[in-house]
């Protein structure tokens, strides 16, 4: 299978294990959980070729490190960036003292001009990266990029709680401006 067919593969498996497991007939359990035998077959049933040798390619291959499977290889779970309920089991980590959030230009005013600041909108978390490189990569996928600098280590101080998914994106629940600067245009 070529690559893009991969990546399609792999952004119906993000929406069924992030947004929708009735796209695929299947359900995650509390903690974001999907059987692996379940979810292949739903995504055949949903008229995708999918079986196990290219869902572990999948899981392995992909650039953001998005699913996870469980210990004996049963169960798989995407990491981050859920609309659904679901708990993750993330344990609070202290971030550095800087992280960052890549944008879009369009989205500044209401983030800083009305005093918005970030907030995670339709998913459960806010996504910070710990490099410019990264927020700047984020940002290219909503427009004309702009990049944030999130002073971390005053909202830690201030009694905010972060958390770090398994494939490396520093998670808070809202980002309120005061602690926001803009670094540049991407």
């Amino acid at each position: 299978m070529e690559n893009g067919a991969y990546k399609k593969i792999s952004k119906f498996i993000s929406l069924i294990l992030r947004h929708n497991p009735g796209a695929a007939g299947i359900k995650l359990d509390d903690h974001g959980w999907a059987d692996v035998e379940e979810l292949i077959q739903g995504v055949n049933k949903a008229g995708k070729a999918l079986d196990m040798d290219m869902l572990k390619e999948i899981v392995r291959t992909n650039d953001k490190k998005r699913f996870s499977f469980n210990e004996d290889g049963t169960k798989i779970r995407a990491n981050q960036g859920h609309s659904i309920a679901v708990d993750l089991e993330l344990k609070a980590t202290l971030p550095p003292d800087i992280l960052y959030h890549g944008t879009a230009t369009r989205f500044l005013g209401s983030i800083l001009n009305l005093k918005e600041g970030l907030r995670a909108g339709s998913r459960l978390y806010v996504h910070l990266s710990k490099d410019y490189e990264t927020a700047v990569k984020v940002g290219m996928r909503h427009g004309v990029p702009c990049v944030l600098k999130v002073d971390t280590g005053r909202m830690v101080k201030d009694g905010y709680t972060f958390y770090l998914s398994e494939n490396g994106v520093w998670l808070v629940e809202k980002v309120p401006a005061e602690y926001l600067e803009r670094v540049a245009e991407a």
